[in-house]
Order: C-alpha cells, then structure tokens, then sequence
C-alpha cells in the first residue's frame, strides 16, 4: 500500500488552495465529487474500475479517470492497495477530513440566511507585493472565511461572529500591523452599494441562473443516467460555498436567484438519491 507522511508539512497541498483548484470542471473535480457523494459515505475502499464506470458516466475517459486517481493519490487524499491483479483505493484520513468538512459545507449551503443587525466585520491588512505567496494566502483565506474586498488592503463581512476565525488566519498569515474592527458603516455607500464593491454579485447571479437552467427541468429517466445526473449536480453546486459568501437578503439584489437554485439543488438531490444508489450499487459501489 502506498503511503504519506502526514507529518511533513509539505507532504499535502494546502486544503484552501486546493478548495480553489477544484473549482474548476475537470476529470479530477468529477471524481472528487464521487468520493465525496459515494465513497465518503461508504467508509471503505472503491475499486480502479468501478470509480472508471462511475466517471465514465459523466463522459470522462477511462485514461483521464485513471490519470485523476494518480493525481488525487499523489496530493495525499488517496492512498492505493493492490490485490492480485486488481487496485482498490481507500481515503487517507486527512482526505476524508476535507471531503467531510467539504460536504457540510454543500450540503448546508442555501438553505438559510441569517437576518441581519447592520453591524460589519472590517479587516484593515496588507502584505507587501514582494510577498506573493503569503500575499495571495492571506486573500484566499480570508475570502474563503466569507469577506469580501470593496478596497485595497480591506476585507469586510456582515457577520461579525467570524471575529475569531479572522483573527486565526491573521495570526497565521498577516502583517503585524493588521486591523480588526467591528461596528456600523457610516459611509457614502449604501450597505447593498458596499457589498456590491466587495463581492462580485453580478457574476454569482449570472452563474446561479445558469445551474437552475440546468437543472430545473432535467428529468433522467433510468437509474445510470440518475448517477450521472447526481453527479453533475453536486458538481456544479459545490462550487457555491467557495463563490457566494451567503449574505443576508437586505444585501442582495431582489428577487435573489440564489434562492431558486438552493430549491433546486436540495429537491433534485433527494428526488434523484434512490435512483443513484441504485445505479452506484449495481457499478460496485
């Protein structure tokens, strides 16, 4: 069986790099999508040929599949195990941490948004431009904490609660001189103005209305093309969390097409899950 020095800090990407890196659709975001929706559940090993079937559902080739298996193993979420003639592989305990965390995240991502006091959370921290590393972990980390940047070297959230997730990530990976503040806005900016500087709305609505067009109306018939279907839907919804900082209603546009695509995703997912067990126990799953 292959192995990992989890101790090595180098030895694993970075889980909020590597929450960005798959992002993107690709064979490997496919096949993160079925360890977390089929495997994760599971909590035992998959065979090379079934993960093969499942991906080969969704239209990713059986070298691209084997090649996503390698590449996932070697970022250390995978670890293999051969038997006879025959591959199984099985979540390293760190892999199954973030596809843990990751589902939460998915799973619990539109169905509420909290009302809101008027109060902000504002971050005041620049790192250097000579600093590019730290530079751009800084920004990822505090966008993945759900801030958004209205200006340089300024972060704000309408949820002053992640105070101290904030301070945690400065703590790790800001200047010494950073600054924590929490209150009113008294600015020239309305509040919806200020959150449409600091978070691109325009972009996320737009990629909203594409997943309803998407999938509003898909209806799969038989039990592979459910699997399939499943797949691509949490495919495409777990990229939300890393997109939409899940602000409350009074800061977004109205009618919020958000809303729709969370009715969406959480009625399609339930109505499809027993056709895709099906379809994934029949695969080997």
């Amino acid at each position: 069986m292959s192995t990992l020095d989890e101790s090595a800090p180098d030895a694993r990407p970075d889980p909020f790099s590597r929450r960005r890196e798959v992002a993107a659709t690709s064979a490997r975001s496919l096949l993160v999508t079925v360890l977390g929706e089929l495997v994760l559940p599971r909590g035992a090993p998959v065979w090379t040929q079934t993960v093969v079937d499942v991906l080969g559902l969704v239209g990713v080739e059986e070298k691209s599949a084997r090649q996503a298996l390698a590449r996932t193993a070697a970022d250390g979420m995978l670890v293999s195990e051969r038997v006879g003639r025959r591959v199984r592989w099985d979540l390293t305990p760190w892999g199954r941490d973030l596809l843990t965390e990751g589902a939460a995240r998915i799973y619990a991502h539109g169905r509420t948004r909290t009302a809101w006091d008027g109060r902000w959370l504002v971050v005041v921290a620049s790192v250097p431009e000579q600093q590019r590393a730290r530079r751009h972990r800084l920004r990822t980390r505090l966008a993945w904490a759900g801030l958004g940047s209205p200006a340089a070297g300024m972060w704000v959230s309408p949820d002053p609660d992640r105070v101290d997730e904030v301070r945690e990530v400065l703590a790790e990976h800001g200047p010494a001189d950073a600054h924590v503040v929490t209150g009113e806005y008294h600015g020239e900016l309305t509040a919806g103005e200020l959150a449409a500087r600091a978070w691109d709305l325009g972009d996320l609505e737009a990629r909203y209305e594409e997943f309803v067009d998407r999938f509003a109306a898909l209806e799969p018939v038989e039990d592979p093309a459910t699997l399939a279907a499943q797949v691509r839907l949490v495919d495409a919804w777990r990229r939300f969390p890393f997109l939409d900082p899940g602000l409350p209603d009074a800061l977004l546009p109205s009618p919020w097409v958000g809303h729709r695509a969370a009715e969406v995703f959480h009625g399609r997912h339930t109505a499809w899950a027993d056709g895709a067990l099906r379809a994934a126990t029949e695969l080997g799953l």
